[in-house]
């Protein structure tokens, strides 16, 4: 199902058919998901503490919001015209919902069938395009109109070296394929017209890969960098699709519609035509820079290493442009939230279509501290064969080389996203010797890097259930939700249930034991008193069970 969120707007003649950032701002305030800040907030000292706090502070997640920041400055005093708009794409999933167009249900097929099926992009003139509507190069970027004009934030005050871009969607091209690629990575500034960057050479991203094919030529990189655009073009940038695919094509699949792109101004690339900031450039292919300390998504910070770096050409933008800047860094964050829908759709798209698992019902990648790709829970029906759960934990072993460390598997009585709740699976429906393995010789991944020990490995958990259990002991479903009322008229603090919040039969139950239960709750169990006192013998140990009884002994 594409994305429903409309715009109204045309360029060249054709109505576009999905939100720009604008109108995704205006949505998010009608749905009461946006805080507009407009004291003057610091963005180097101020900015993003501010924000972190609702993911630090006991907030729960469907009440974080969006942040705009319309009175910018820094600590030299200076003031921003340029909003900055924070946690506007994946504060929630509600916020993500909404920039989507599309119900949370609806949000995994719709991926996988927009990286299915990518639609061209429309290629409209430079005269219609909004984010050609102001343009600065040459000189006019080292006075005063070059990256020193963007109010970019300090992630990480007191660890970060620099503003860094994070929400920064870096353009480029196989030079000799002439695909694009449009990957999300930082963005050091370094001088006006400087940019550092980092693609993430572990990740082996197409950045990287497009990097080394210019590198081979013995020129530099062309380069633009996306700096604000619409939601679903965002959404498509963080996601590591199959190499040779253009992201741009895939957010047009998202809209239902083909993305409006545009010529870049000084390199032969193509950008999203409702861009708010492009900034352009070659990047360098025979130097390296220093680059970082700067605070990650694996939570910790990464230390200084080098990296390459981007002399700008120009920058283009909006006249009345707004920039993002995502909370990354310790996870839950926005940048985990804006990852985790398609890269779980993409893992249960890969087992349940490629693999062909039975029984299978879900993925869930762990987002709070492990972001995303360390700690992952697959869920099966209960009359998933061994085999087929096997299968599955292995195939996300070897999806991508460095995800999944933890791999879980669980029934769909186990909520994917409750840790407690995953932690009594491991323990009381699997046994190391019989339902754990190690795989050794992992990648090491995105994290930070071992100087002991460059490998790593996974372990595979069977949690599920294997044979019958007896009910899970908390009153039945109609009790609590009978309690929960009364709760509701006293007056007390709002409930969240956290499953399992009422018990339920796991196949040890039976017909007597049910009519024994009814009898209690009518207060009447001195019946089953007498019951008992029929039922006495002297043949058997203490504690012994009488379901491993003959149900004829006396």
């Amino acid at each position: 199902m594409a994305a429903k969120g409309k715009g109204t707007a045309k360029i060249g003649g054709i109505e576009r058919g999905y939100r720009d950032l604008h109108e995704h701002i205006e949505a998010l305030r009608q749905a009461g998901l946006l805080l507009e800040i407009e004291r003057e907030i610091n963005k180097d000292t101020e900015m993003h503490p501010l924000v972190r706090w609702q993911f630090r502070g006991g907030i729960a997640e469907a009440d974080r919001k969006a942040f705009l920041f319309t009175n910018v400055t820094d600590s030299k005093g200076r003031k921003y015209d340029i909003p900055v708009l924070v946690c506007g794409l994946a504060g929630n999933r509600a916020i993500y919902q909404t920039g989507m167009g599309c119900g949370i249900d609806e949000i995994g097929e719709t991926w996988i069938k927009a990286i299915n099926a990518p639609l061209a992009p429309n290629i409209v003139a430079s005269a219609d395009a909004p984010c050609h509507e102001v343009v600065f190069e040459g000189e006019e970027l080292r006075n005063g109109n070059g990256l020193d004009a963007l109010p970019v934030p300090i992630s990480t005050p007191g660890w970060d070296n620099a503003p860094y871009t994070s929400s920064s969607h870096f353009i480029t091209k196989d030079p000799g394929t002439g695909v694009q690629n449009m990957g999300n990575y930082r963005g050091q500034l370094k001088a006006p017209d400087r940019l550092g960057l980092n693609t993430s050479r572990e990740l082996r991203t197409g950045g990287y890969l497009h990097w080394l094919e210019w590198k081979k030529r013995g020129e530099k990189m062309p380069c633009a960098v996306v700096l604000g655009c619409p939601p679903v073009v965002s959404f498509t940038a963080v996601q590591k699709l199959p190499e040779g695919e253009d992201e741009l094509a895939v957010s047009g699949a998202l809209a239902g519609t083909p993305l409006n792109v545009v010529a870049a101004k000084t390199v032969d690339l193509l950008v999203p035509a409702e861009a708010e900031v492009v900034i352009e450039g070659y990047v360098d292919t025979e130097y390296l820079e220093p680059e970082a300390p700067f605070g990650e998504s694996h939570g910790h910070v990464n230390l200084t290493e080098y990296n390459a770096y981007m002399d700008i050409t120009a920058i283009t933008r909006r006249k009345d442009a707004v920039i993002t800047s995502w909370v990354s860094q310790v996870t839950p964050s926005e940048s985990s939230a804006i990852r985790r829908p398609a890269y779980e759709a993409r893992l249960l798209a890969y087992l349940r279509d490629h693999l062909g698992i039975q029984g299978l019902i879900g993925v869930s990648a762990h987002e709070p501290l492990t972001s995303l790709t360390k700690l992952i829970v697959v869920t099966f029906e209960r009359t998933a064969p061994r085999t087929e759960i096997w299968r599955a934990l292995y195939g996300v072993a070897a999806h991508r080389r460095a995800d999944g460390k933890w791999l879980i598997a669980v029934n769909d009585d186990i909520d994917a996203d409750q840790t407690d709740a995953i932690f009594w699976a491991m323990s009381y429906r699997a046994k190391p010797h019989r339902d754990v393995v190690i795989l050794k010789h992992k990648d090491e991944g995105h994290g930070p890097r071992s100087r002991i020990d460059a490998e790593d490995s996974a372990v595979l958990v069977d949690a599920t259930l294997k044979e019958n259990f007896p009910p899970v002991s908390l009153p039945k479903r109609e009790f609590m939700e009978k309690a929960a009322k009364i709760w509701a008229e006293l007056g007390l603090p709002e409930l969240k249930p956290e499953a399992p919040w009422f018990g339920y039969d796991l196949g040890e139950w039976n017909e007597e034991l049910e009519r024994m239960a009814e009898l209690a709750v009518r207060s009447e169990y001195w019946e089953t008193g007498k019951i008992y006192a029929q039922r006495r013998r002297k043949d058997v140990e203490m504690n012994t069970e009488v379901r491993t009884l003959d149900e004829g002994g006396e």
